[in-house]
């Protein structure tokens, strides 16, 4: 990390993929702009993370991506690290920090539609999987778009499997509000 300019602070693995996946797609190499992605190993370990790599620590510019669950989670630590008060999501955006409006699993599978998710479930083998949730009767009746959310979150690493092809998936003009707002906002990006 010592070409390290800017650090992007994400809760898993997923996200890091996902994001690193998308950036590749648009034809960024993050490393060389100075970009590193950064799994915090979940939200709650936010503060730490900006204390370690922010104006406290190692002074670096900051940037993240969240789910709506978490954002208070987010706001509190870089109030608390001095970066904003009493911030909104428009201060949050300002900073650079995205929210995901329910989870990445869900903002993936809203803008690529539940045939192109079962597309890629598909050609990785595990569409039988998903139908034997689907027969489930807890998840029978419900959305597909819930039951793929499910899905994702249920078995052995499958979200860390599935955010990068579904990132992959995406067609260039459907990419997620806060993936997008996210990749503008770094060096090299739109405008920037």
């Amino acid at each position: 990390m010592s070409d390290t300019r800017t650090v992007v602070l994400v809760e898993g693995v997923s996200d890091k993929s996902a994001v690193e996946v998308l950036a590749e797609r648009r034809g960024r190499d993050l490393a060389a702009g100075g970009v590193s992605v950064v799994a915090m190993g979940g939200a709650t370990n936010i503060g730490a993370h900006i204390g370690r790599y922010g104006p406290a620590g190692h002074g670096l510019r900051l940037a993240g991506l969240c789910d709506a669950g978490e954002e208070g989670d987010y706001r509190r630590a870089l109030e608390r690290a001095g970066l904003g008060s009493d911030l909104d999501r428009s201060g949050l955006e300002a900073l650079g920090f995205f929210v995901c409006v329910a989870d990445l699993e869900d903002e993936l599978i809203r803008a690529l539609g539940v045939a192109a998710v079962e597309r890629v479930l598909d050609a990785e083998g595990e569409l039988g999987s998903f139908r034997t949730l689907q027969r489930q009767p807890a998840w029978r009746g419900r959305a597909a778009h819930d039951q793929l959310r499910r899905f994702m979150g249920a078995g052995g690493g499958r979200k860390i499997r599935y955010s990068g092809l579904l990132a992959a998936a995406l067609e260039p003009g459907r990419v997620p509000r806060p993936l997008d707002m996210l990749l503008a906002h770094l060096p090299g990006g739109r405008g920037r």
